[in-house]
């Protein structure tokens, strides 16, 4: 993992509370997950950056040194954005009734492709332009700072993603979480499989900073099981990795076919993600919401069409499916 300035953030975060716990809260993370998030920065570090006891965390040599020079990085990258942002923003025309560029970021997943299409064929003229993150919050702190427009992101159950006070956020779908298995393994025939029927798997997933690894975790610990590694890598290191049979994936059940591959829905959907779309809410964008709302549901109905396995499972759980889009 490379050190990042979200990673600062993280640390400064936890010094600035004085405990885990209380950053988790500011930063609207699980407090697992965001140590998680920590013990992997001090990997990348070298060594221990908080000493963490019951009365708190408190920055150790190492943590002094990482945040002295966090405090002098951070603002001045703040004001580096916030002059682009303007001076982007003051050289931006309208085009056609709608915005003269659309800046979009976006996590993984099925609704961008859909978004930036029907974003083209509405406004030939403007020019489109994407950002792709593992993180939510660097995300949204994006939008916040006016460096993208939307941005096109995920949470589980029934979390808040960054800037959660702050942005506006629309859902687009509640999506149920499937299993990737090798198509050679016995369940991959199953029209449904029980969590609990993979207990003794290692497990693949593409990575993030929000609380779905708790969420597994727990889902997991209802089955009555503690799973095994979880490997967090992209999508294609996560089809090597299933493809070799040396671990079953978590995927959306819009997944893509991939040779030697089939998603499998697990019974009773025990892990689920929503689709969300954030802008700024006083920004230039945000009279536009509406439309680029309906243009990332029709994206993620036309996902739904191209995944056969999913919008059967779909007719299967009708009161799933009558859900999935109404909120949006």
């Amino acid at each position: 993992m490379k050190l990042e300035l979200r990673h600062l953030r993280v640390i400064c975060a936890i010094a600035e509370a004085g405990s885990v716990t209380k950053a988790a809260a500011v930063l609207s993370l699980a407090a697992p997950a965001l140590t998680a998030q920590l013990q992997r920065i001090e990997r990348t570090l070298g060594g221990q950056l908080f000493e963490r006891d019951r009365h708190g965390a408190r920055p150790t040599a190492l943590g002094e040194f990482v945040l002295a020079r966090a405090r002098v990085l951070l603002p001045a990258v703040n004001g580096l954005q916030d002059e682009a942002a303007r001076l982007a923003g003051a050289g931006a025309q309208p085009a056609a009734d709608g915005l003269g560029t659309y800046r979009l970021g976006a996590i993984n997943g099925p609704v961008l492709g859909g978004v930036v299409h029907r974003l083209a064929a509405a406004y030939p003229q403007a020019h489109i332009s994407t950002y792709a993150s593992w993180s939510a919050e660097e995300l949204a702190e994006l939008v916040f700072a006016g460096r993208l427009d939307f941005v096109l992101a995920g949470a589980c159950g029934e979390a808040s993603v960054g800037r959660s006070t702050e942005l506006a956020w629309r859902p687009i779908a509640v999506a149920p979480v499937f299993a990737l298995l090798p198509e050679r393994h016995p369940l991959a025939g199953r029209g449904e499989v029980e969590l609990v029927d993979f207990a003794s798997e290692h497990w693949a997933a593409t990575p993030g900073d929000g609380c779905f690894a708790d969420c597994f975790a727990a889902a997991c610990a209802a089955a009555g099981f503690t799973p095994r590694t979880m490997y967090e890598t992209d999508v294609g290191g996560c089809i090597d990795l299933v493809q070799a049979g040396d671990a079953v994936g978590l995927c959306q059940p819009t997944f893509r076919p991939a040779p030697g591959v089939v998603p499998v829905p697990l019974a009773g959907a025990p892990l689920r993600w929503r689709h969300l779309l954030g802008w700024h809410p006083h920004g230039p964008a945000s009279a536009f919401a509406d439309q680029l709302a309906g243009f990332a549901q029709a994206a993620y109905v036309d996902a739904v069409r191209r995944s056969p396995r999913y919008a059967e499972w779909l007719s299967r759980h009708p009161r799933f499916a009558s859900g999935h889009l109404a909120a949006a």
